[in-house]
C-alpha cells in the first residue's frame, strides 16, 4: 500500500514538473470610477465653486497655512487637490510668477507642460492650467483671479510613486472635476 502511495507522488510530481511556467505581464488594480454629482462648497469663504460628492475638503491645518487653504481629497484615488488663496493686494505679478516658478520646478521629470488659458470675462475669471506630462510629482496644476483682489492655486498630487501609465486614467477622471471647479468658481 506504502509502495503505491510512493508511486502516485512520484508520478504527480513527474507529470507536474513537465510544464514550463510563463511569467504573466504586471497588471493594474481595476478602479471603479463614482458618478459625476457636485455640491456647493465655500458658502463662509472670498469664494465658492462646486466640488464632486466623492471628495471631501477638509482645511489645511499646517502652521504655515493661511486661511481659505483647503485640501481637496479623493479618498478612493488617494489624492489631493490642495487649494490655497491670496488676498491680492495690487500683487498679481508676484502670485502668477511664483505659479509658473512652482510649475516650471518639474521640468527636470516632465515630458512636457502645456499651458491652457482660462478666461470667462462675464464672472471676472482668468487663469492657467497646467498639464504637465510624464513621471511628475503634480500632473496638474492651475490658478485663478479675478485680476483685483483674488487669487487661487490649485495643485494635484497622488500619495503614490510616480508611475503614468498606471495613473493616468485616474489624472484624467479627476482633471474633469478640476476643470468643473474652475468652471464653477464665483468670487465674492
Amino acid at each position: 500500500m506504502r509502495m503505491r502511495i510512493v508511486m502516485i507522488a512520484l508520478l504527480i510530481v513527474a507529470l507536474a514538473c513537465d510544464r514550463r511556467y510563463t511569467p504573466k505581464p504586471s497588471g493594474f488594480v481595476r478602479v471603479d470610477y463614482p458618478e459625476k454629482e457636485y455640491v456647493l462648497f465655500g458658502e463662509a469663504d472670498p469664494y465658492e465653486f462646486e466640488v464632486p460628492t466623492y471628495a471631501e475638503v477638509v482645511p489645511v491645518r499646517s502652521k504655515n497655512a493661511e486661511p481659505y487653504w483647503y485640501d481637496i481629497r479623493f479618498p478612493q484615488f488617494d489624492g489631493t487637490v490642495h487649494l490655497s488663496y491670496k488676498s491680492l493686494d495690487g500683487r498679481v505679478d508676484e502670485y502668477i510668477a511664483d505659479t509658473r516658478t512652482l510649475v516650471y520646478k518639474h521640468t527636470s521629470r516632465a515630458d512636457g507642460i502645456q499651458e491652457v488659458p482660462f478666461v470667462d470675462r462675464d464672472n471676472r475669471r482668468y487663469g492657467i492650467l497646467y498639464e504637465l506630462a510624464g513621471d511628475v510629482a503634480s500632473t496638474v496644476q492651475f490658478f485663478l483671479t479675478d485680476s483685483t483682489n483674488h487669487f487661487l492655486r490649485g495643485s494635484l498630487y497622488f500619495n503614490t510613486t510616480t508611475n503614468r501609465d498606471s495613473l493616468n486614467p485616474i489624472i484624467r477622471f479627476v482633471k474633469q472635476d478640476i476643470e468643473h471647479m474652475i468652471e464653477t468658481v464665483q468670487w465674492k
